[in-house]
Formats: structure tokens, sequence, C-alpha cells
């Protein structure tokens, strides 16, 4: 399993927190799809760009079954913001499709250090509005949008939620697996899961000194969305933000955050169903060839999509 985030520095005897960015890239790029299912066919891909606020052709792909008026899953993958990309995510995002019967559309939004926040959320955010303005030009119903994403995927997808909240712009459901929710790397989890568990500290530490430009943006609600502030110095208000699922890892530095995330949008109002898997590890929806977890984590995420989207 530690092939999935260190198999490429294992080979060189570099641990991950000591080679470049385009180094892990690599790396995690080569491993990424060891422990996969099997591709599954759609009927429908599309490889296209999307405009963006400064300009940039943004690289999205589209999975759809055939028909007009999908609803659709707007995915963010992982990576600390640093290293994956659609095609790391490619055979996860065909099954989200598959078994849910809507279009997922993944996006390649920047990285850092090249780029570094708010970037990529600006990119996530960029995506969301162009598929409630243009989506129905590809098929699809702009009035069932759900946002999702795993680990920095996933913190995007939540703060996507609360900008959609803030937008008017109705979001059916935010789809969260463990996401990274807290600015600092205090919590419980990321003391006992410290070593040894696939994501250890230090990855987290790498990639979190190549995305933030300044100690402050760790406190930014965009980038914590359980403890970052806005700009009056408060704690974002959850209420009235999209209903979500989260999947978390019970074996992940990040389940306290996410477990605390809930808790605080069931405390704002917010629908919350939440599944932690037991003995897996972060980053494990991506082994579904040896992790009967990742295959059930699969099946509760559709369905979730399934009764938000109403095709359950």
């Amino acid at each position: 399993m530690h092939k999935i985030l260190d198999s490429m520095a294992r080979a060189k005897r570099v641990p991950l927190h000591a080679q470049t960015p385009e180094q892990a890239r690599a790396s995690y790029a080569a491993g990424a799809g060891v422990l996969e299912l099997p591709c599954q066919a759609v009927e429908r891909l599309e490889n296209f760009t999307l405009p963006t606020r400064d300009g940039y052709a943004l690289p999205v792909r589209l999975y759809a079954p055939h028909g007009p008026h999908l609803p659709v899953l707007v995915y963010f993958h992982g990576g600390g913001f640093t290293v994956g990309s659609i095609a790391t995510h490619d055979v996860l995002c065909r099954r989200l499709s598959h078994l849910a019967g809507c279009a997922v559309l993944s996006v390649d939004y920047r990285l850092a250090p090249e780029h570094r926040f708010p970037t990529a959320y600006f990119d996530a955010w960029d995506a969301v509005q162009w598929v409630a303005s243009i989506g129905r030009e590809r098929g699809l119903d702009v009035d069932r949008i759900a946002v999702g994403g795993d680990s920095a995927g996933g913190t995007l997808a939540a703060a996507c939620a609360i900008t959609a909240r803030d937008a008017g712009l109705a979001i059916a459901l935010q789809l969260l697996f463990y996401p990274g929710c807290e600015g600092h790397q205090n919590s419980n989890s990321h003391k006992l899961f410290k070593h040894g568990f696939v994501l250890e500290e230090e990855h987290i530490s790498f990639f979190f000194n190549q995305y933030i430009r300044t100690p402050e943006d760790r406190n930014d609600w965009r980038f914590a969305p359980l403890d970052g502030v806005d700009d009056s110095g408060f704690e974002r208000d959850l209420s009235g933000v999209a209903p979500a699922w989260f999947g978390l890892a019970e074996c992940d530095p990040l389940v306290d955050e996410g477990v605390a995330y809930a808790d605080r949008l069931r405390m704002a109002g917010v629908s919350v169903d939440l599944d932690i898997y037991r003995g897996v590890v972060h980053e494990f929806i991506k082994m579904g060839r040896a992790i009967p977890q990742a295959i059930q984590a699969h099946a509760d995420a559709t369905r979730a999509l399934r009764r938000a989207f109403g095709n359950a």
C-alpha cells in the first residue's frame, strides 16, 4: 500500500519530503494505479478545457452515460495540492459515474508550488460556476450538481460547498472522502497515525509547505473549513451548506478532523451521513483490488449521490 505514495521514493531511497515536486508527481503517478480495480468502460468520455478568472484554460474530463439532462458530480482529485491529476483518478471517476448513473466532471486544477494557495480553490470554484452556467451545453442538469473529492480534493469540495451557499447556488451533495479540514496538524489522529499508515506527517508537511504562501494561510477557511476564519476573524457559519456524505479511513491522520467537521455541519443543521471504514488507511478508495472496504465505500458514496440526485 505504501506504493501509492512512496514506491518511487523507496526505489531511489529518497523520502517524499526530500523530493522535488516534479519527482513527487512522477512517483505518485507511477504508483497510483497499482491497487486500482480494473478500468470501467464508460459510454461517454470527453476531454476539454474551461475558462478561469485569470484566463487559464483549465483541463477537465467528463465521464457520462448516454442521455440528456444528467446530474453531475464535479470531482477534485487528492494529492496534497501538489501531486495527482485527472489521470491518477481516472479509474475512480469512471467507477463513480458508472455506479451512480451520473456525469462526473474531473477537474485538473493547478498544482503547487507553481500555483500556491488559493489558486486551486479558485480553479475549483470556477469549474463549479462553469457547470452551473454552461453545463446545459454538455447535456448536464444544472439543477442537480454535487461537489466531491478525496483528501485535498475534499478540502476543495467543502470550500466550494460553502461558497455555493454564499452565492445562492444549490448543491445537491458534498461527497467527501477523508477530506483535509483543519489548518494545523494537531488532532489526536495526527499524533496516533503519524508514521506507518501511508500518509505520514512528513508527507502532509511537505504538501502544505508547497501550497501555502505564509503561515496565515493555515487559518483561512478556504484551506481549513473546520477551523479557518474569514476576513472578520470568525469561523464560517455553515448553516444552509449542502448536505454531506463523509467516507473516512480509521487509520488516517485526517480522521479526527473529518469527524469534527461532520459534527460542525450537524450543529449548523446540515444533513450529514458519516461512514468510517475500519482498519483502512488514507487513499484506500484507490486500493480496491486489495481492500474490500474500498468497494464498499464506492457503493456507499454512489448510493448517497443517487439519493441526492433523486435517482435512488
